[in-house]
């Protein structure tokens, strides 16, 4: 499958998420999605203009199949 992982910022006074980057990822299934994921969030090997304050990831169809904020233990 092939899914999209978007790290974002969340501005405090309104709520409202900014994408900072995107990647595509091909993956089997979601759990190896997300550890894709965490992998680039947590080294920071993307070359983003701040630190992202949560991801998401989309599948094929742009449906969002997983969200995750920093202070959270859902990842």
């Amino acid at each position: 499958m092939i899914f999209a992982i978007e790290f974002f910022r969340i501005r405090k006074e309104d709520n409202a998420h900014a994408t900072l980057a995107r990647v595509t990822h091909i993956a089997s299934d979601l759990e190896s999605a997300k550890v894709k994921a965490r992998s680039l969030f947590d080294v920071g090997t993307l070359d983003m203009p701040q630190n992202p304050d949560g991801l998401r990831i989309l599948d094929e169809d742009g449906n969002e199949v997983f969200f995750w904020t920093l202070g959270t233990d859902d990842f």
